[in-house]
């Protein structure tokens, strides 16, 4: 079992400490279905990227600005987005640590 809380807290921990201001890790990894917990400081954004074929932001601590989808969206602690699939960028408003959903390849025929 993982405890998010905790996980969160540590990552933040080292966040702070790093010098790119980032610490991340993958704490579940099933077939096509990945979950990472990210900690960026203040200011410290995750450039510009596409998204996979799934994927939701659940913030744990803090808050964080998604540019570059349907405008820029603020989303704080306790709080899901689904990305849409569009380039997008994440942005620390104030050090925040994350949950990241992703499915990287979907099988259309499985799923009909």
């Amino acid at each position: 079992m993982t405890n998010l809380d905790q996980l969160a807290d540590a990552h933040l921990t080292a966040a702070r400490a790093a010098e790119n201001g980032r610490s991340t890790e993958i704490v579940l990894h099933d077939g096509p279905l990945r979950q990472t917990v990210i900690a960026i400081k203040t200011g410290v954004e995750l450039g510009e990227h596409n998204s996979p074929p799934a994927a939701s932001v659940h913030v744990l601590r803090g808050r964080v600005v998604i540019t570059g989808m349907e405008g820029d969206e603020e989303i704080g602690a306790g709080e899901l987005r689904v990305l849409a699939h569009h380039r997008h960028a994440v942005r620390a408003l104030e050090d925040a640590a994350f949950l990241l959903t992703t499915v990287t390849s979907i099988d259309e025929e499985s799923h009909r």
